[in-house]
């Protein structure tokens, strides 16, 4: 299990569910210097018969790190590689410790902009995705629970709402619900990119 896609970056080992052994680190930067080596601290260097890493929404250098270290040890190993969202699983550790509630999950985006999801109490999502600036996030935002780096926040600009702030640790996988996992992880980095290319003239 890999995790690189936020200021978080973290790794674990896991076998028939249980958690053998994991780390996590917040490192803001830097998560391709020290991702490898977090991995090859893992028993039997973490050789696994599947990889699961977080596909993201979060950094773009951060989830491109991800993804290409799980695809690489899925030729190596010559096993299976599939992904998650970042925000499924700070919803699902958010709803470890607030369980039979809403959660709406708000993680720092791009550009001053905050990612928005909503979940159900379950941990399924009630809606897309959601790129806003935060003004905006906070007017959409209805959950009593609120989860991920922005909760704080977000949390004070409502009323009665709980602040769990979080970031996603792939010690906590097992949390994830049915459903969660897809074959073959895209990668979602929640905002259309900055660069365009340039139109090309009608003749």
């Amino acid at each position: 299990m890999i995790d690189s896609a936020t200021e978080a970056c973290s790794v674990a080992l896991f076998e028939d569910g249980a958690l053998l052994a994991g780390e996590c680190l917040m490192l803001g930067r830097g998560h391709a210097e020290r991702l490898v080596p977090m991995i090859e601290a893992l028993p039997d260097k973490g050789r696994a018969d599947r990889i699961v890493v977080d596909s993201g929404p979060g950094s773009f250098t951060g989830i491109r790190v991800g993804l290409a270290a799980a695809r690489a040890l899925s030729l190596a190993w010559g096993v299976p590689v599939s992904g998650f969202s970042s925000l499924a699983l700070v919803a699902a550790m958010a709803l470890e410790q607030h369980p039979g509630q809403p959660v709406d999950v708000v993680m720092t985006g791009g550009h001053g902009e905050w990612f928005l999801q909503p979940f159900d109490a379950t941990g399924a999502p009630l809606a897309p995705l959601a790129s806003l600036p935060p003004d905006a996030a906070m007017a959409a935002s209805t959950a009593p629970v609120i989860a991920g780096s922005q909760a704080d926040a977000l949390a004070a600009a409502r009323t009665g709402a709980v602040a769990v702030p979080l970031w996603p640790d792939a010690r906590t996988f097992a949390l994830l619900r049915d459903g969660a996992i897809a074959p073959d992880p895209v990668p979602a980095y929640g905002r259309a990119p900055d660069a365009r290319l340039p139109s090309v003239p009608v003749a």
